[in-house]
């Protein structure tokens, strides 16, 4: 009996905020995390995958705003400091590059 996914924003930022602290804290890789999406996604029944992409889409854009501010009031912190940049939002890149992957070869039912 197939597993049912819950779409809901709730659970869908549940999930993705899951993912990312697992790999700040280093228990799982860049790979690891891609591999677990891929999973996630398969696991949507196809005529949810439109929700649960939009879902997906916000919750990538909001964190991504988020850490941009976080960046921001850091710079704006340590003005006179040298700090090193990190790569803007890879970890919210990556997660919507698979969602748009497994949506392009998710085959239609």
């Amino acid at each position: 009996m197939p597993q049912e996914i819950s779409v809901s924003y709730q659970a869908i930022k549940s999930k993705l905020y899951r993912l990312i602290d697992a790999l700040v804290v280093g228990e799982k890789t860049e790979t690891e995390v891609q591999e677990s999406i891929r999973r996630w996604w398969e696991l949507i029944h196809p005529a949810d995958r439109p929700i649960a992409q939009k879902y997906l889409l916000t919750v990538l854009e909001r964190s991504r705003l988020a850490l941009e501010a976080v960046e921001g009031g850091l710079m704006e912190a340590t003005q006179n400091e040298e700090i090193r940049t990190p790569e803007p939002s890879k970890v919210l890149k990556m997660v919507g590059r698979v969602v748009k992957q497994a949506t392009f070869s998710s085959p239609t039912i």
